[in-house]
């Protein structure tokens, strides 16, 4: 930052640009002069300069426009007036007018017509009234500020009853409000116009009331749908990684024993990823192809052990074209491999059995594991508990349940598949 020439000013230059720094929102700045004492900031909005043989300080602070202040002032000003809102209450409006020409045709059918024209003529007044009372002022009321709040209020009292009756009074003029009485009093007219007014009021009220409520609930559903989807592809992309550094031991493994089983390996793995890559960047796949990978996945895991492993898989699936999000079984599967086979000294095992019928899926996942001291509890790693997290996202009935037992791990998974969210 910047330094004086004795030990006493650099402190005291230093102490006051730490808060200069943080005033101007992090715009550094740099000695230009040590002669002169004169510091600047890059965007040339702040110039400091140094009084040479004292400690103080004189900021400038220049004030010229530049494009985003502009910017954004005009935005302001186009916000004065918006005409996505004002359709709005162009909206409600033709709705009030609706309602109060049916109940004109039905006491009034005589005179419909001009009936007609006076409330189409008042309707146009009480449009633009309502769009700056709930738009503007409205908005602007506080509690804190209660007497500013009700000097707000006191030019609309005239505008609804004064200036409805102006209003009226120009229409009449322009032979487009007919007037049914010849002599009327000014109270009574004014007193009509504002009863209207209040009328009015309270539908706007209720109608907008109601619109926001419903827009801003569409807006917290829609966020929520965004936030479990970024989440969701979060947590797939946490499974990607997670399956491959697995995979990648194996290979490693079979590698370093320098074994000819090595390449089919890698080859073998080259087509899940493939598979991953292509075909998992949507929200569904078919049944057919869950198997595929995990048929693949447990080839690819075959390579790593002798005979001494015995693996059972089977399935009964009513219709292998049913949709199913994709890898949502395999990670239970893998789990198996990962934390039960592989740290089976005796006899390993691994029994996958999948069953769809009527849109109801169930699969079990049997694994070889070691003796559990301290319990049956069962700490759940990052496979599990991201594939629970999934389910809670993308189902409403389902239940995924995980036992240890003995010497056998057992995995459930039952899923109502029309329960999809």
């Amino acid at each position: 930052m910047c330094a004086a020439s004795t030990k006493s000013r650099e402190w005291y230059t230093n102490n006051r640009f730490e808060s200069f720094y943080k005033m101007s929102e992090n715009i550094k700045c740099y000695r230009l002069n040590y002669t002169t004492g004169l510091f600047f900031c890059p965007n040339q909005h702040f110039k400091v300069f140094h009084i040479p043989g004292t400690r103080f300080c004189r900021l400038s602070i220049e004030t010229e426009k530049w494009f985003t202040d502009i910017y954004f002032s005009n935005n302001r000003m186009k916000a004065l007036f918006d005409i996505k809102r004002f359709s709005f209450y162009i909206w409600v409006g033709l709705v009030f007018l609706g309602i109060g020409l049916l109940n004109d045709l039905y006491n009034y059918p005589d005179i419909f017509s001009p009936k007609a024209w006076n409330s189409t003529w008042r309707m146009i007044f009480i449009v633009f009234s309502n769009y700056l009372l709930f738009e503007y002022t409205l908005p602007r009321l506080s509690l804190k500020r209660i007497g500013w709040s009700l000097i707000l209020f006191v030019p609309y009292f005239f505008l609804y009853s004064l200036g409805a009756y102006l209003w009226r009074a120009i229409g009449i003029g322009l032979h487009v409000y007919t007037s049914f009485l010849i002599s009327e009093p000014v109270d009574h007219v004014i007193a009509t116009q504002m009863s209207y007014s209040m009328s009015s009021i309270m539908f706007f009220a209720v109608v907008k009331h109601i619109y926001e409520h419903i827009k801003l609930k569409r807006a917290a559903q829609q966020l929520r749908i965004e936030k479990q989807q970024a989440e969701l592809n979060y947590l797939k992309s946490q499974t990607n990684p997670h399956f491959l550094f697995n995979t990648l031991n194996n290979i490693y493994s079979l590698a370093r024993d320098k074994s000819d089983l090595a390449p089919e390996s890698i080859l073998r793995l080259s087509k899940i990823l493939r598979f991953m890559l292509y075909e998992t960047g949507g929200d569904y796949i078919s049944i057919q192809q869950e198997l595929k990978v995990i048929t693949d996945y447990i080839e690819l895991e075959k390579l790593r052990y002798d005979d001494s492993l015995r693996i059972n898989f089977n399935y009964d699936v009513e219709d292998m074209k049913q949709a199913l999000p994709p890898l949502l079984l395999i990670p239970l599967v893998e789990n198996a491999f990962k934390h039960g086979v592989s740290e089976t000294r005796g006899a390993p095992f691994v029994d996958v059995h999948l069953s769809v019928n009527k849109r109801q899926l169930v699969f079990l996942v049997k694994n070889s594991s070691e003796q559990v001291t301290g319990g049956n509890t069962v700490k759940e790693n990052i496979g599990l508990s991201n594939l629970r997290r999934q389910l809670e996202l993308l189902f409403t009935n389902y239940e995924l349940s995980v036992e240890q037992g003995a010497s056998v791990f057992t995995a459930t998974l039952q899923i109502n598949l029309l329960s999809h969210v």
